[in-house]
């Protein structure tokens, strides 16, 4: 993957010195697309996958970190705001496909950074993720929820 940035931050910097127009940050982003294209055009030559996949995988994983983030406020606003404490607090042991170190503690400060989830701790053998929240009425619920976004972005970009 490395290679193919270094390759498409050659073609921009060469496309931006070699054109007639005069050097700038505009050229240089034409030669970085143009770029992605050749890449794009010949990827099947190249030894791993197009990165560009990753890059919005990675996108998509901040857009879903964002909507999650706006939803958790609601959710926390809306049980602060009621007359009465109605919530169900608990902890959840949360099964997780996720393998590496960098994934785990990725998905980890995602649920804790979400208001009204607290990543605790994690089991000996790494496959589970102890999370306290808020409100918990369904916990089967709640564990699908993470598996389904979280943890399905996640492995999006880094695999």
């Amino acid at each position: 993957m490395a290679y193919q940035i270094f390759i498409n931050l050659v073609i921009a910097f060469a496309w931006m010195l070699f054109s007639n127009s005069p050097v700038g940050f505009n050229n240089f982003l034409v030669g970085y697309v143009i770029g992605i294209l050749i890449l794009l055009f010949f990827r099947r030559f190249l030894r791993s996958d197009f990165y560009m996949r990753r890059v919005w995988a990675s996108m998509k994983l901040a857009f879903l970190f964002i909507m999650e983030l706006i939803k958790a406020n609601i959710d926390v606003l809306r049980v602060v705001l009621k007359p009465k404490l109605d919530n169900k607090p608990g902890i959840v042991a949360v099964p997780t496909k996720l393998t590496t170190d960098w994934e785990i503690t990725l998905l980890a400060a995602l649920i804790s950074l979400t208001p009204g989830t607290l990543s605790m701790d994690f089991s000996k053998d790494g496959k589970h993720i102890y999370v306290h929240a808020l409100d918990i009425s369904n916990k089967e619920q709640m564990i699908r929820d993470i598996q389904e976004s979280f943890e399905r972005a996640i492995m999006e970009v880094t695999r």
